[in-house]
């Protein structure tokens, strides 16, 4: 059987940046230590990869997260890209940008593999953990396989997309019993060529209509399809703010600028704009 560990089959990706494609600029290169950090580079010696350039890795030896974390997989186990966008659109919506990549991704999964993701705020994609499998505090029996992070560009005019998904990797080969990948989720025989094209193509779809609406999620109806997918609504969340203060509550909305609204149990709302949010208490169950 097919492990999904081959290599990248490149002129796909490229077309990608073809005729009828939905990017401008591609790149693959064999190694890179972090995608995102390539691409700014890239970005600070020719402002034409802002719009619209991809930059994919076959492997990356140091992904960066959010907090400084680090992120790390095998050779030819995951798909590891960051997309450079000119959002052209109020900043005060820019906040959204992590969710509205996340909801390509579940899309572009869902065309790829068959396997059905879900969102956590602000910037995770879940799927079910593997058959047999206990419960977590803070997941459930959710598990992470995608992580995004945006980050703004120097000059402030774009945003790099670095977006990692666990494709192939076994339960040894994972950093921490919270993660997943696509293979242990029910798709054995991912193939990262066409996941990485599939969500490549999902996540432009997304920003084309938020960039339409001129940043507005509500008149483009992305707010509702969010929503629909996002596991953190509706549920008893806990999270670690950036200063290390802590909130809980449940989660009821996101704002329009994409921050979370939590209530607490004294009908008191918080807005986090940033934080580690754990999910408590579930309210949807697990991921089907």
């Amino acid at each position: 059987m097919d492990d999904g560990r081959g290599p990248l089959r490149v002129d796909e990706v490229a077309a990608l940046a073809g005729p009828g494609g939905p990017l401008r600029r591609c790149a693959v290169v064999a190694e890179a230590g972090s995608t995102s950090t390539e691409l700014l580079a890239r970005l600070a010696a020719d402002a034409a990869w802002a719009d619209g350039g991809l930059l994919v890795a076959e492997h990356q030896r140091a992904g960066r997260g959010r907090g400084g974390h680090t992120w790390t997989t095998p050779a030819g186990t995951a798909v590891t890209m960051s997309l450079a966008v000119r959002p052209g659109v109020p900043r005060a919506s820019w906040g959204w940008l992590p969710l509205l990549a996340g909801l390509g991704v579940v899309r572009g999964l869902s065309v790829a593999t068959g396997l059905t993701a879900a969102l956590k705020w602000p910037n995770d994609v879940l799927l079910p953990a593997s058959s047999g499998a206990e419960e977590l505090p803070g997941w459930g029996l959710d598990r992470k396989a995608v992580g995004i992070l945006a980050e703004a560009t120097p000059a402030g005019d774009a945003v790099v997309l670095g977006i990692g998904v666990n494709v192939a990797q076994t339960a040894a080969e994972l950093p921490v019993p919270s993660a997943t990948s696509l293979r242990l989720s029910g798709a054995p025989s991912a193939d990262r060529t066409a996941v990485l094209v599939a969500v490549v193509r999902e996540v432009c779809a997304v920003l084309a209509r938020w960039r339409r609406a001129g940043g507005d999620v509500g008149a483009a109806g992305l707010d509702a399809e969010v929503a629909q997918v996002c596991r953190t609504l509706g549920s008893e969340v806990g999270a670690t703010l950036p200063d290390g203060s802590q909130a809980r509550g449940t989660a009821v909305r996101i704002d329009p600028d994409g921050a979370l609204v939590l209530r607490g149990a004294d009908g008191a709302e918080r807005r986090l704009l940033a934080g580690d949010v754990r999910h408590v208490r579930p309210t949807r169950g697990h991921l089907p």
